[in-house]
């Protein structure tokens, strides 16, 4: 069963929890139990990515074993690797690389099984849905691949208007089918999520459209990275020989992180996450202090990062406030209204000593880059450069360190260019800017976008 974070949702199956999106309350859903599950951990390292997937929605899930086979074949027989998510070793480092997907972002491992799993549950129940989606970059185009053309569902992807990547952008706005909007909305990724959770919460207008979510407030989201966690820990842990490992993660919204703390409470052998985060730092100082502050967002060339309001971040604060629905209500409830709310023993900490944080800066990301492909030959894309940045204050001799790689450099090409003087290109995007796009520029405003949905939806 799943339950919402606020506590005033009453529980629901898990069918249910991924077609609500955003509780009723306002809360995020999450497992009313977290599953340990280390006593598997060893007989699952010989898996297979698709065999490990099946195993771990198993345990979520109340889909017949048939249907999740079937779902997990078809929402990864389409990735450019045999692995799905390979490790490659890059000096100290091993880069997880989880961008062999149709878009070259890690998006892809989470949304083609939440795109499968959302046409397998309307075509049980005869319904439609129509999704009401954000986007910093990497989200839209995933989402939207993974729904185009599909006869049950229309998209409308809100992205900020000229703050994302432009490759990340027309990989958006080039897809033309009919049941594809894109909305520029003309202000931050932050207000985008803004419009997205006041519509949400408008239950009337909600229910009437059969709203549904693809942003990572969707359970499904978060289950899915689970796998990658648990697989990459697996693997390095038999081939190095190692008890445990760390992972560093380049996060802004916090649902990938979240994902592998989910596998940490399960059992999985992960010692320490490295959250990684560009100059929009909210979340790093809140794991070096306690204090959750926004500010205002600082563009960047990891634009995917440049976030100050974590959607996220609720489903990680319920638990280390105890699970204790009533505090995590007032909290979220004064963050809404002075932006800042402290959480910790005061003593300079978050009280976690499972993540850890810190920042890479534009100049840092860089020289991350370069470094990298002058040492070892390696490229990495501005984000996943932040994660190595950071990681290296926090290698151990008898831990590996996993970077997770959360993006193609292709998708970034003038970064590249300017850090290696390499063009790096990629066959998926030849053409993409060339190509005819449709998108509606749009206010900042919630209305606006209600009346759009209204006026198209199905």
């Amino acid at each position: 069963m799943y339950i919402s974070t606020r506590g005033e949702t009453d529980p629901i199956g898990f069918r249910d929890a991924v077609m609500t999106g955003l509780a009723p309350d306002g809360g995020l859903m999450i497992p009313a139990r977290i599953p340990v599950v280390k006593d598997r951990m060893a007989a699952w390292t010989d898996l297979s990515y698709r065999e490990l997937a099946f195993e771990v929605f198993s345990l979520f899930t109340d889909l017949s074993p048939e249907d999740l086979h079937a779902l997990v074949h078809e929402s990864y027989i389409g990735f450019r690797h045999p692995e799905v998510t390979p490790l490659v070793r890059a000096g100290p480092i091993r880069i997880l690389e989880l961008f062999h997907g149709p878009t070259l972002a890690f998006k892809d491992i989470a949304l083609q099984f939440l795109g499968n799993l959302f046409e397998h549950i309307l075509e049980e129940r005869d319904q439609r849905l129509n999704i009401l989606g954000a986007t910093s970059g990497d989200t839209g185009s995933a989402a939207i691949c993974s729904v185009r053309g599909r006869s049950r569902i229309r998209i409308f992807m809100m992205h900020p208007h000229g703050r994302v990547a432009p490759l990340q952008e027309r990989q958006m706005t080039t897809v033309l089918e009919g049941n594809v909007y894109n909305l520029a909305i003309d202000g931050t990724f932050d207000d985008c999520q803004r419009i997205m959770k006041e519509t949400f919460e408008d239950l009337t207008f909600k229910d009437q459209h059969a709203l549904g979510s693809v942003n990572s407030i969707n359970w499904a989201r978060v289950l899915a990275q689970i796998v990658y966690y648990i697989h990459a820990a697996l693997k390095t842990r038999k081939s190095e020989n190692a008890d445990r490992v760390r992972l560093a993660v380049p996060t802004g919204n916090f649902g990938d992180i979240l994902a592998g703390w989910y596998a940490m409470q399960m059992g999985a052998p992960i010692s320490r996450l490295v959250l990684a985060s560009n100059e929009n730092d909210i979340l790093s100082r809140f794991f070096n202090s306690g204090i959750y502050r926004s500010g205002g967002v600082i563009k960047t060339i990891s634009p995917s990062m440049d976030i100050q309001v974590a959607s996220n971040f609720e489903r990680y604060l319920y638990y280390r406030v105890g699970e204790d629905a009533g505090r995590l209500r007032n909290l979220m409830d004064e963050f809404k209204d002075s932006k800042s709310i402290s959480v910790g023993s005061g003593d300079d900490e978050s009280d976690d000593p499972s993540i850890v944080a810190g920042v890479g800066t534009t100049d840092q990301t860089m020289a991350a880059i370069r470094d990298n492909y002058e040492k070892y030959g390696y490229i990495l894309d501005p984000h996943t450069a932040v994660g190595v940045h950071v990681s290296n204050s926090f290698l151990s001799e008898s831990e590996p360190m996993i970077c997770l790689a959360t993006a193609h450099p292709a998708k970034f090409p003038d970064a590249i260019r300017e850090a290696t003087g390499e063009t790096v290109t990629h066959d998926l995007l030849e053409g993409i800017l060339e190509a005819p796009v449709r998108s509606v520029t749009m206010p900042n405003d919630a209305k606006a976008v209600r009346d759009h949905i209204d006026a198209h939806a199905g």
